[in-house]
């Protein structure tokens, strides 16, 4: 017989339907008979007053039914509906409805009412029917759950001009108050008085997360300001559990079957057990129900001080097969899409209208206004994981070729800050990422370069700057703005580090790729901490700054706040062949490009390998793990593969030093070139423990 632990974990991994329009109920859908024992000791644990089981041994489900509504534990509520135009013309208007959950628990499933008003002929992101002179507007099945602090926004076409009569407003059965463009009418006898358009989830934190110097992904992902922890629980008051969620007993951040079995494990007398989550001295079934009620993912209690910026790759979708639910976005602070394009006349565009917008994934509408990547990280799992904000990165290496060109004249300038402001509208980003590799000088042969390209960065970005809080101030929300900077003190040389750093949310610093195969006269670390003064090169800054403290030096030296600074770290790591064994390949000569773990016919050989596959090459045998006291970094050796195989790399013990300089020094967090490259999260774990409060 399996244990009852086991068994109680498959039966409740199938609850569903808890907190569901405001009616407590769980429906366990698995059994066998081996579930027969187990499933009599769960009756008679919650075989309590005011709890009606419904049990068949035989065929289940079983029901927890308990005689109150989850609303009389915790409050899932809206403050107002604000509706407000978008855009208008002589015989009609386009306008958008906002509310947002206020309350300490998610809602599942929403409807919203409403009678007079503007005559609607169409509307999208809702399923919308008039009846009886009402408009009803209620839930699709992707924004059927509003976690608490998550905004849910759905549009509508209408005839004539835009009206603010909609009378008699409820939302789930329930009055509630107008707003009209963010203002209260002053008429609506429901209204709070809360003037909040829906849109307060940003904590003004814009990180970008950059892209790389010498291939078309940086990889940034530095701080967390998460609200998971390490999985202590907390000092004995349970209702302030480490991820600041009632109900979460492991402070995982999330509401699952663990804390579940934690509950039946400490079931008794228990002061100060991670069980007791009322704090009453015991573990018993108002524990469970708490448990229960609060099923799902934990709200967020607001990012701490450091920021933990993932780079997320569009193409990641195709032959890694890394979807944007693959991502642990409960350890992650802020995501950098990778990426936009430049088109032509100077606007910010889609890199892969496929990837970005097209592409189903289950749960999408015919009539939904987007698809694809997009929704699935700005709308989809933003309900889920709210604390999240995105940017849109724009540029990274293969694309940087117009940057020079939009920065050139006030006029080019505006067209492109104008376009990116109405393409985080559009998409529901919360900030743009610049990724220019790079100004004056240094990146692919075929870009536009100008030595006014210095002066002209800072310009770029001080009109971004100006037309993002314009649209911020306009919306009701913080939009964020971050680039990807330079990781050689001799490129940046070509940045006015102080003047640029005054109109960025912060700077993402890509302390990676200084050493590639690209040149095989000389191997050694790609991202080392500090310099190692064995290192032969003939050039100076190579030698001496190519590190990642010299990547951040340059600009703390120009009284750039250290809290603005965010320091990348790669996911993955650099090879070389034909290695000469001197020394285990550290800083000889090579004669080939080794593979990489994504090569194809159109890469060729890359050299470049993520960590998760370096991790397994050591596993394995073959490859020898060193370490470099001096740069603080590892490599990998293997003597007898592609000649003599060199791979420079990080691993958790360099990444630990690595955040540990960047809580030294006060850094404002971490970002890493890319999410893909750690499957087993090995690393990302070490900055996420590191970094969160």
């Amino acid at each position: 017989m399996i244990p009852c632990g086991v068994w109680a974990r498959r039966a409740l991994n199938e609850i569903s339907d808890v907190y569901r329009t405001n009616q407590f109920k769980a429906r366990i859908g698995w059994a066998s008979s081996m579930g027969d024992s187990c499933l009599r000791r769960l009756k008679h644990t919650l075989d309590q007053p005011g709890v009606h089981i419904m049990i068949s041994l035989s065929r289940w489900p079983v029901v927890l039914a308990p005689a109150f509504t989850a609303s009389s534990i915790f409050a899932a509520d809206i403050s107002s509906l604000n509706i407000a135009v978008t855009s208008d013309w002589n015989t009609g208007h386009n306008g958008e409805i906002t509310f947002t959950n206020t309350g300490d628990q998610p809602i599942e499933g929403w409807t919203l009412s409403y009678a007079d008003g503007s005559t609607l002929n169409q509307a999208w992101n809702c399923q919308w029917t008039l009846e009886s002179g009402r408009h009803i507007i209620s839930n699709l099945s992707w924004n059927e759950t509003v976690q608490p602090g998550a905004t849910i926004s759905v549009g509508f076409g209408a005839d004539g001009p835009f009206q603010t009569d909609f009378t008699d407003a409820m939302f789930n059965g329930e009055p509630v108050g107008v707003l009209y463009n963010g203002e209260d009418d002053g008429d609506d006898g429901n209204d709070d008085g809360n003037n909040d358009d829906g849109n307060n989830d940003d904590d003004g934190n814009n990180d970008d997360g950059n892209n790389d110097d010498g291939n078309n992904d940086d990889g940034n992902n530095d701080d967390d300001g998460n609200n998971d922890d390490d999985g202590n629980n907390d000092d004995g008051n349970n209702d302030d559990q480490s991820s600041g969620c009632i109900g979460d007993a492991d402070g995982n951040g999330t509401v699952d079957v663990d804390d579940l079995l934690l509950v039946i494990n400490d079931w008794g007398f228990c002061t100060g057990c991670p069980g007791d989550l009322d704090d009453n001295g015991s573990v018993d079934v108002n524990d469970m129900l708490v448990v229960l009620a609060a099923w799902g993912a934990c709200p967020d209690v607001g990012p701490g001080d450091k920021r933990i910026v993932a780079y997320y790759i569009e193409w990641g979708i195709y032959g890694r097969d890394y979807q944007p639910a693959d991502m642990p976005l409960d350890k992650i602070t802020h995501v950098n899409y990778a990426f936009a394009n430049i088109s032509d006349d100077g606007r910010i565009a889609i890199g892969d209208p496929y990837a970005a917008i097209e592409k189903s994934y289950p749960g999408d509408t015919w009539d939904q206004p987007y698809r694809g990547t997009y929704n699935q990280l700005n709308n989809v799992l933003r309900a889920e994981y709210p604390h999240i904000k995105t940017l849109i990165s724009v540029g990274g290496w293969t694309w940087s070729g117009k940057f020079s060109d939009v920065a050139l004249t006030d006029t080019s300038r505006q067209i492109f800050a104008s376009s990116c402001v109405d393409f985080i509208r559009m998409y529901n980003f919360d900030g743009v990422d610049i990724d220019w590799e790079y100004p004056v000088c240094c990146g692919m042969g075929s870009n536009t370069y100008r030595p006014e390209d210095r002066e002209n960065y800072t310009l770029l970005m001080a009109e971004l700057r100006e037309q993002l809080d314009m649209a911020a101030e306009e919306d009701g929300r913080d939009y964020l703005l971050t680039i990807a900077s330079a990781g050689g003190v001799d490129k940046l040389e070509n940045y006015e580090l102080a003047e640029i750093a005054a109109e960025l949310d912060w700077v993402n610093t890509m302390s990676y790729d200084f050493m590639g195969a690209w040149d095989l006269s000389l191997t050694g670390h790609h991202s080392p901490l500090y310099p190692n003064p064995d290192n032969p090169s003939p050039n100076p800054n190579v030698r001496n700054f190519y590190n990642s403290d010299g990547s951040v030096q340059p600009w703390l030296d120009a009284g750039v706040p250290p809290e603005k600074i965010v320091m990348g770290v790669p996911f993955y790591g650099r090879a070389w062949g034909g290695v000469n064994a001197t020394d285990a390949g550290l800083f000889q000569q090579a004669n080939m490009v080794p593979p990489g773990t994504w090569d194809d016919w159109s890469s060729g050989a890359t050299g470049i390998n993520d960590y998760s596959e370096i991790a397994e090459m050591i596993e394995s045998g073959g490859y020898v793990r060193m370490w470099d006291d001096v740069s603080k970094v590892p490599w990998a050796w293997n003597p007898n593969a592609h000649g003599g195989h060199f791979i420079s790399y990080d691993d958790p013990e360099s990444m630990q030093y690595k955040m540990d300089y960047i809580n030294d020094l006060g850094l404002g967090g971490a970002m890493f070139w890319e999410v893909t490259c750690d499957r087993e999260e090995d690393l990302l774990n070490v900055i996420h423990q590191s970094l969160s409060d």
